[in-house]
Order: C-alpha cells, then structure tokens, then sequence
C-alpha cells in the first residue's frame, strides 16, 4: 500500500510521498553513487518540483515512472544536475594550495593535474592560479582536466565569468594579473584571462560511470567535498580507480570533512587532508 502523504503536503503544489522519496533516493544513488539522507527530503521536493513543472506533469510518480522508462537521457541529466550540490570558492580550503606549489618545485614539468569535482571553475581557476605563481608565467608547463556530473555548472566553468562578489576577497594583485573587469553593461563581472582558461580543459564525468574521460598519470588530483555524498563502498571503489591514474609521488587532495583512510588501504594521510599512494603502491610505480 503506497504511503499517504503528510499533512504539510497538502500546502505544497504536488504530493510527495515517503514512496516517492525512496524512489528519488534509489535512482540517484544508481545514477550518480550520491546517497541522500533521510533529512534530504525537502530539498529534493524543491529542486524536483521545479522539473515537474518544466515537464508539464501533475505527479512525482509520473515523473519518476518516466526517468525509469530511460527514454529521456536530456531529462536523466537535469534530474541529476537537479540533484547535485554546488558549494565552492576560490581559494576554498587555502592550506592546499602550497602545498600544490611545493610539490609542483620537486617533480619535473610538465605537471598534470586532476580536478574531479570542478562545480562552477573556482577550484580549477584556483589551482592554475597557483601554478602561474609557482612557474612565475601565464603559459607554464602545466595542464588541468576539470570534470563534474552537472552539465550546467560546466558551463559556468568554461565561460569563466563571475559575479565580482566572487573574487573580492582575492588579493588585488591576483585580480590584476587573473581576471579582466567588465564595462559598462558587463559592469560588476570579472572574466577568466584566456591564458588563464587555456590551461583547463572542461570534461563531463560521473564518476560511477564506466569509463572515465581522462588519461594519467597525474601529479596531483583534487577529489575535494564530494566523497561525503557517498557511501563507503562507493567511496572505495572510486579510490581504487584513482590508483592507475596517479604517479609514485603524486597526492590526493581531500575535503576538509573526508577521511579516505577508512575508505581505502591505497592512500596513506601524509598531511592535513592530503594523501598519497600507500608504500607498495608506490614502490608499484603507482599501478593497483
């Protein structure tokens, strides 16, 4: 017998059951490894609803009988990127960004790098930002790979066009050399130096996907705030991945609210949320 829906229901613009929710809790952890808590549940309605009402339908079990048809992969990709939260800034979690850059000093050029989690392109802008200082040049021997899931935010990231309110808190020196101001109706922007943009390349990818668009080995990959939405299980799998991607020396950067010790025997801590290959990885050459 399908659940009935909670009295606070009635004021909303359409049901949604504990049936629905289960439902919506199911498909993204298939889709995409995120594990929603129970306490989820009023965010989903929200963010749901308003696809619910782009689709011209009158019922979450309509819609979700919909996605599991699996005829409507445009509708697969705006339910996830629906689903997918975006918190991000640049310089987010600043205590990783020297290290980055000592560990950019040590190992012989080129250097690659990973960025697996990219949101709207602060954290990647952020880590090519470093990387300039580091080489003290636009155009360094470096080259990044940015994904996410959400197609929409990587938009964002490629156009490299924000709000000045999220750079204000950079140094003027760093606005000086990275961004360029807008004028006029573009007044109150800031976009992304091409040279800038030149040293990230945007891909989409799920990480529970298959295959994964993206060739190592690299120096240092950023797996930051992302891990927590899933459970330990998929949190392993998706380590172990890492593995053959990674060179000997190469570090794993986390989010300040991740433990990948408990997740995975492959990384060892070496710092404050950063890890690197275990010893018999490394003396593996970094291969699982």
């Amino acid at each position: 017998m399908q659940p009935t829906a909670k009295p606070q229901d009635n004021l909303k613009a359409f049901a949604f059951t504990a049936r629905d929710f289960a439902r919506v809790r199911e498909l993204i952890y298939r889709k995409a490894g995120i594990a929603l808590s129970e306490s989820k549940q009023e965010m989903v309605y929200s963010r749901l609803a308003r696809r619910l009402r782009a689709k011209g339908l009158d019922s979450f079990q309509i819609y979700l009988d919909t996605l599991e048809g699996g005829q409507d992969e445009a509708e697969w990709e705006a339910f996830t990127n629906a689903l997918t939260t975006n918190l991000t800034a640049f310089f987010r979690e600043g205590h990783h960004f020297p290290i980055l850059a000592e560990h950019a000093k040590r190992v012989q050029a080129p250097l690659s790098v990973w960025c697996a989690a990219s949101s709207t392109g602060e954290e990647p802008y952020s880590i090519a930002m470093t990387l300039c200082e580091t080489f003290g040049s636009l155009t360094p021997p470096v080259s990044i790979v940015a994904t996410d899931i959400d197609t929409k935010v990587l938009e964002t990231a490629s156009a490299g066009v924000y709000a000045f309110e999220r750079v204000e808190k950079l140094s003027q020196e760093r606005l000086r050399r990275f961004f360029l101001k807008g004028k006029g109706e573009r007044g109150g922007l800031v976009r992304v130096r091409p040279e800038l943009q030149r040293l990230v390349e945007f891909r989409q990818l799920n990480l529970l996907g298959a295959s994964w668009p993206v060739k190592g080995a690299f120096d240092a990959i950023f797996c930051r705030n992302v891990m927590i939405y899933f459970d330990k299980p998929t949190q392993s799998r998706i380590l172990s991945r890492f593995v053959p991607l990674m060179k000997p020396d190469g570090l794993l950067f986390a989010g300040h609210s991740e433990n990948f010790v408990y997740a995975s025997d492959a990384f060892v801590l070496r710092g404050k949320t950063v890890y690197e290959l275990s010893p018999r990885l490394r003396k593996a050459g970094g291969a699982a």
